[in-house]
């Protein structure tokens, strides 16, 4: 899969762009805050429904306008196809696929996959377990088409619960939530598991490369619940919610259930959040990464676009070069703020775009 055309209105600091880009190494390249990581933003937005930097869609609208338009001109295998997302301050997202309406802005989710890096993933082992989660839910998102519907209502649902929690309400009302949390809970879970199944093998063997095989990764699912088939994984949660009534009333909120679930990372054997280097879990986190491309290739039989923000200058020459250099079959558009480095790199197909304070050049390499 690759995007050939993108078009913007009133996003971010664009207020009108059309941008054209190669099947290879498309290069973003200008000085910071002039609009590079804006673009990144909103090719992953066509593909999640969500930006990678606020939970407030009313930021993406370029300021003193009301709506922002979002237009993806993109290719699979069995031809090219298009992607339309409105952004409106006062009502709900809508998205068109191949000119038609969706019924709900959700139904383009898929549709499009994407694979976005950025510094911030460099830290996925060392920050909390919600980005953890969030690094795993955001994959199944794209590859399992109910999986947001249930994660969005497990969320809805697990919202009421902990207000009756709160308020002191009756054990028998709650009890039609657990059997509603153990439904979508169970879902989650038993995808959560699988992916990670494939996850860890596909990480190790790309971890192995990537430090000549000198560490060894291995990458579990941790939680209340970390094996079995849906219907007993569903039984199990609806007990676990029925013994922790008592604790979850005197906390007020619910203390089981996917909401908590983590995913531990250990290198050679060593837990790799709590002893692992710097370099170490920096490099751990590059293998989880692109380990997210073999699967989204594994599931769709199409290759995501890979989008790397800033990443480069947060990797040594070695990690560079293998990053660039073993991803030929994967279209990449990269931002950067030095063109130095370049001709290091065995991509020859690449288009250079100079950015500044949200024009965009054509820029001869």
């Amino acid at each position: 899969m690759h995007i050939k055309e993108l078009e913007l209105i009133n996003f971010r600091n664009y207020l009108n762009l059309k941008i054209e880009f190669l099947k290879g190494l498309n290069v973003l390249y200008g000085q910071n805050a002039q609009g590079k990581t804006n673009i990144l933003e909103a090719i992953n937005f066509i593909s999640t429904l969500k930006s990678h930097r606020t939970s407030k869609d009313r930021e993406l609208i370029k300021w003193g306008k009301g709506k922002a338009y979002i237009k993806a001109h993109l290719n699979k295998t069995l031809g090219d196809f298009t992607v339309e997302v409105l952004i409106s301050e006062i009502s709900k997202k809508e998205a068109k696929l191949n000119g038609i309406k969706l019924s709900r802005a959700s139904e383009v989710i898929g549709n499009a996959n994407t694979v976005i890096f950025s510094p911030e993933d460099l830290r996925l082992l060392k920050d909390g377990p919600d980005v953890r989660r969030r690094f795993i839910d955001n994959e199944l998102n794209q590859i399992k088409p109910k999986y947001n519907y249930y994660l969005s209502i497990y969320n809805k649902v697990l919202i009421e619960r902990n207000n009756l929690l709160k308020k002191g309400m009756n054990k028998a009302l709650i009890d039609v939530y657990d059997q509603q949390l153990a439904e979508y809970g169970s879902f989650l879970i038993f995808n959560r598991i699988e992916f990670v199944k494939k996850l860890s093998i596909i990480c190790k063997l790309l971890h192995r490369k990537i430090t000549n095989g000198n560490e060894e990764l291995v990458i579990k699912y941790k939680g209340d619940i970390i094996d079995g088939d849906l219907k007993s994984i569903k039984e199990r949660l609806y007990s676990l919610y029925k013994d922790s009534i008592e604790e979850d009333i005197k906390k007020g909120y619910t203390s089981k259930g996917p909401q908590r679930d983590d995913i531990e990372v250990f290198i050679n054997g060593v837990d790799a959040k709590h002893y692992a280097s710097q370099g170490q879990q920096r490099t751990a986190a590059l293998s989880l990464k692109l380990s997210e491309i073999e699967i989204i290739k594994g599931e769709t039989g199409e290759y995501p676009i890979l989008l790397l923000d800033d990443v480069m200058s947060e990797l040594d020459l070695q990690r560079q070069k293998y990053l660039l250099d073993s991803l030929m079959d994967v279209q990449i558009i990269l931002t950067i703020t030095s063109l130095n480095d370049l001709e290091k790199f065995s991509i020859n197909r690449k288009r250079i775009f100079e950015v500044s304070n949200g024009n965009i050049q054509i820029k001869e390499f």
